[in-house]
């Protein structure tokens, strides 16, 4: 469904992403790992057309998309649940919603179905439907940015950093509901500094370090390789995954 095909791209004279490729096959759950600092959100970016690549081409069923706007990204079907959540807070928990329709907005009758899905999916958000986002708790927040990006009907969900700032309860949580979309057969592209968890979910997974994707493979084998283990799943990890 989605194919990084050697992919640079600059910040100035910064080289953040070095000839990066990756795939992403449908219903398959994908996650990248790495340290602050590995050029993941950057990726990201690339990806849903905030930043344009400086060499490398994009291809999302096929099309070549890395010349083309955010906004006709999501049209194609690609979204984002961005990093640090980025809700708009002074609006309320439905408009929120309605925000993440917005390609749909034409077609009412699916809109207010889509919204009732989400309601269904997560009944705190209903409870909490009039409230500003602002004043949700970051998990609510975060099952919100979730919610809104399902409102455009995505054929690939891209998730940067979902479990960044949350307690470990409510990390937990968090990739219970990835997990259950993955059960759904969502195509997922999940970024995480929380490699423990990401791998123990994903089908396969990629190991981004300075730019470069240093290892690829199935979750479970990242899972066991002593580099990965050495590097990301340490004893602070454990503890936060056990907590």
């Amino acid at each position: 469904m989605l194919t990084v095909k050697s992919v640079h791209t600059h910040y100035g004279s910064i080289h953040a992403l070095k000839g990066v490729s990756l795939h992403v096959r449908p219903a398959e759950m994908v996650a990248l790992i790495g340290a602050n600092g590995a050029g993941k959100s950057t990726l990201v970016n690339t990806i849903c057309g905030l930043i344009k690549p400086t060499k490398g081409r994009i291809e999302f069923q096929g099309e070549s998309i890395e010349t083309l706007s955010p906004e006709e990204i999501v049209r194609r079907g690609i979204a984002l649940v961005p990093e640090g959540r980025q809700i708009f807070c002074t609006m309320t928990v439905e408009a929120n919603l309605e925000m993440g329709a917005f390609i749909h907005r034409r077609n009412g009758q699916q809109v207010e179905m889509d919204k009732e899905s989400m309601y269904a999916r997560f009944p705190i958000l209903r409870e909490r439907s009039r409230q500003l986002a602002g004043t949700l708790s970051g998990g609510e927040q975060q099952m919100l940015a979730i919610s809104r990006a399902l409102m455009s009907r995505p054929k690939l969900i891209v998730l940067d950093e979902p479990s960044m700032g949350l307690a470990p309860l409510m990390v937990k949580e968090i990739f219970r509901i990835i997990q259950e979309l993955r059960q759904e057969g969502r195509t997922i592209l999940l970024i995480e500094q929380n490699a423990r968890a990401a791998l123990q979910i994903a089908d396969r997974g990629y190991v981004l370090e300075t730019g470069k994707l240093v290892l690829e493979g199935d979750g479970s084998v990242l899972l066991e390789h002593r580099e990965v283990q050495r590097a990301y799943l340490g004893k602070g990890a454990r503890e936060i995954w056990d907590a």
